[in-house]
């Protein structure tokens, strides 16, 4: 079974002072005692992910995850670490499975951007979402625990945890519909006939029901770790996307694997008859009696509005490796990407 677990040297584009993060480490980090090892993850075309080695009091070595904003010119609401820190901190102890975190550096001048450090947690994380080579009655655990954790996500009382700031509340298509057809106009590279279609439909058509939680923006299996012998979530991972906004619009996200079969996200071509999978109606039902819903109205938009901003992050990406500062060597495949979501997209309400 793959596990999305890779590292290798830190890229040249992504090293950083060792040493400087050795020397903050030993000030902020309880337990530290230094022989800091760095290896940078193959994940994380955003924000580049790290993981750290070190010895710690008691003569142990233990394993941290470093996430930070990458290097050059950056567009203002991207790319925004703090936030991540602050939602999963918050998140501690709700039932919402989070990493530990450890500390935030807003100090540019330790190694060069703003991060943050949080524990190592062991387990498997699965970049194909067929899941290959899995007993189908595991993918079916996988699958209906990975609809849990997101379920517990929605129903936390925001304000209660703090974070009652952490977006505007209401209107959330509305502004996610601006904020990315603004980022897809300033990282265009070539025409897209679909995108310039379904932007003016997405802005015509959004659903009158209006409901407020917090979201992850990025939820699929890929960023999930799953029990390293036991077929259940034990953290969530990229956090990046994170805000205030409408539930269903992550479920929708969590759901657009069904509608295209290309790896590693892509599972439209298995059989749930014999695969384990639920069928997406199933997984729909699922969250809905988790949540207290009969059922969802305006399915199809909250699919094609979460292409959309697939599309747009992809393009953003692209555009990232045309510069020169994409995370990820494999960024140079987005433009394909962009392009693909929003075909599909467009034939889901065309």
């Amino acid at each position: 079974m793959q596990q999305y677990a890779k590292t290798f040297p830190v890229s040249p584009r992504h090293r950083f002072d060792d040493a400087a993060l050795d020397r903050y480490l030993a000030r902020h980090l309880e337990g530290y005692r230094g022989e800091l090892e760095v290896r940078q993850f193959d994940s994380g075309q955003s924000n580049p992910t790290f993981l750290l080695s070190a010895a710690m009091a008691g003569g142990d070595r233990r394993e941290f995850v470093l996430r930070k904003k990458p290097p050059g010119k950056l567009l203002h609401s991207a790319h925004q670490v703090d936030r991540e820190y602050r939602v999963i901190t918050a998140l501690a102890g709700t039932g919402v499975p989070v990493p530990p975190t450890r500390l935030l550096c807003t100090d540019d001048s330790v190694i060069g951007q703003m991060f943050y450090v949080m524990d190592g947690v062991e387990g498997r994380i699965f970049t194909d979402s067929t899941l290959p080579g899995m007993d189908p009655k595991d993918r079916a655990a996988i699958f209906n625990s990975m609809n849990d954790a997101l379920a517990r996500l929605h129903a936390v009382d925001f304000a209660a945890v703090g974070l009652s700031d952490y977006g505007k509340h209401g209107q959330y298509v509305a502004r996610q519909l601006s904020r990315w057809s603004r980022q897809y106009q300033e990282t265009k590279t070539e025409e897209i006939a679909a995108m310039d279609r379904l932007i003016p439909w997405l802005s015509a058509n959004i659903p009158d029901e209006d409901p407020t939680s917090i979201v992850h923006g990025d939820y699929r299996l890929g960023n999930l770790i799953v029990h390293p012998t036991e077929p259940r979530v034990v953290a969530v991972l990229d956090w990046e996307l994170s805000t205030l906004g409408h539930p269903l619009c992550d479920l929708a996200y969590n759901c657009i694997g069904y509608h295209f079969d290309t790896p590693p996200h892509g599972f439209a071509g298995v059989d749930p008859a014999t695969s384990g999978h639920p069928t997406e109606a199933a997984y729909v039902a699922a969250y809905c009696a988790r949540t207290g819903r009969s059922h969802i109205e305006h399915w199809t938009f909250y699919l094609a509005f979460s292409l959309f901003r697939l599309a747009a992050i992809a393009q953003g990406v692209y555009k990232r490796h045309l510069d020169g500062t994409a995370a990820s060597p494999d960024a140079v495949r987005s433009r394909d990407v962009a392009r693909l979501r929003a075909d599909l997209a467009w034939s889901l309400v065309a």
